[in-house]
């Protein structure tokens, strides 16, 4: 794959200016023949002869090689969704070349860094053993290190921060976590009161409206998230564990998770059912594995981010400002098969594994990843 793109930018900018080869070799003190092998790819110019080159046609070296070293937003998302799309389509080796070559090339492209990493995260247990996932893993974390110590966006380095101690947590090393985290948490409160409040001195009702759909929403979702590590966290009895449920339970149906974001609640309800497994509780975990089943093979598809009667005015600010928009970050036919097996690789459900309800299920799973 040719990166230097030298010869086409050479051509390009030639006939622009109507400049002839010979007019160009004159310039530089070179043979006419010599210009032609740069066109066409056969040789490149001496590199004390790239600045002459720039300045004659008024562009940069960077220009002048065909070299990009920044995508912006939209390019990005269009690249992963593309690579996305290579992981349930291609071995994954192939696809895993393919991030390869995009990562090298934009080495400086913070953001597509970032999300290089994210589709790491999304894929490495396709590798096909727990060592080359672990690989891919550690990969993902290099990459996030990377963003975090060069970027200069600060929003950008916290987020790769957080992405890079979520791989270590897979990985199983709480030490690393710690010692990058800090002891203590930096407890700060949001920012959309202030800024909703500011709107409304200045006469936008709408907006600061707006901001505050977007504060409750990042909220319920960080909420969600803790409820959801606390039930995992959970040691107790069943009394303990189901009020951690409920409390979960309450908040997913005060805001109709279900339909507003079923991506909460699906490991939402996996995580409950494993909660009862663990303490032997089987009706209640064949409740829960029931209703994950129900809504994985429900109305949700396609599966994308989205507001709602109360979140009416969130639509546009989830398309603009979040890193991959409104899509979820795998592949539809990918995500069915990890629902389904959420189910079967489970070792919580393996002395259910043979009961009629639970094979139910999971036939009604298997047969939804048939469906496109």
């Amino acid at each position: 794959m040719k990166e230097i793109r030298l010869g086409r930018v050479l051509v390009g900018n030639r006939h622009k200016r109507g400049i002839t080869q010979d007019e160009l070799a004159a310039y530089l003190g070179v043979s006419k023949a010599a210009v032609s092998k740069w066109e066409t790819g056969m040789t490149y110019p001496d590199i004390t002869l790239l600045p002459q080159l720039a300045a004659y046609f008024n562009i940069s070296i960077d220009e002048l090689m065909g070299y990009e070293p920044q995508m912006d937003k939209m390019e990005i998302r269009k690249c992963y969704y593309l690579l996305a799309e290579e992981f349930s389509s291609l071995s994954f080796k192939e696809a895993l070349e393919h991030c390869h070559e995009k990562i090298k090339k934009y080495y400086s492209c913070y953001p597509l860094l970032f999300h290089m990493g994210i589709l790491l995260v999304n894929h490495f247990m396709l590798a096909g053993s727990q060592e080359k996932s672990e690989q891919i893993l550690e990969e993902a974390r290099e990459l996030f290190s990377r963003v975090k110590t060069e970027t200069e966006d600060p929003n950008l380095g916290k987020e790769a921060l957080q992405m890079e101690a979520y791989c270590l947590l897979i990985l199983k090393r709480p030490e690393e976590i710690l010692e990058l985290l800090g002891e203590d948490a930096i407890i700060t409160n949001p920012a959309e009161p202030v800024q909703a409040s500011a709107y409304q001195l200045l006469g936008n009702a709408s907006e600061a409206e707006r901001i505050l759909q977007i504060g409750i929403y990042k909220e319920v979702v960080a909420l969600c998230n803790v409820l959801s590590s606390y039930m995992n966290l959970c040691t107790g009895g069943a009394e303990e564990f189901e009020e951690i449920c409920s409390r979960f339970l309450a908040v997913a149906q005060a805001f109709q998770l279900e339909k507003l974001h079923p991506g909460i609640m699906l490991p939402g309800y996996l995580m409950i059912a494993q909660g009862w497994a663990v303490r032997k509780e089987w009706e209640k975990t064949l409740e829960f594995l029931e209703k994950y089943t129900e809504l994985a093979t429900g109305d949700i598809y396609p599966l994308q981010l989205h507001g709602d009667s109360f979140f009416h005015k969130l639509d546009s600010w989830l398309g603009e400002s979040l890193p991959l928009g409104v899509q979820p970050p795998r592949n539809v036919s990918v995500i069915r098969r990890s629902m389904t097996q959420a189910l079967t690789d489970s070792p919580a459900f393996r002395e259910i594994s043979e009961e009629f309800r639970f094979g139910k299920l999971v036939s009604r799973l298997k047969k939804n990843e048939e469906e496109q």
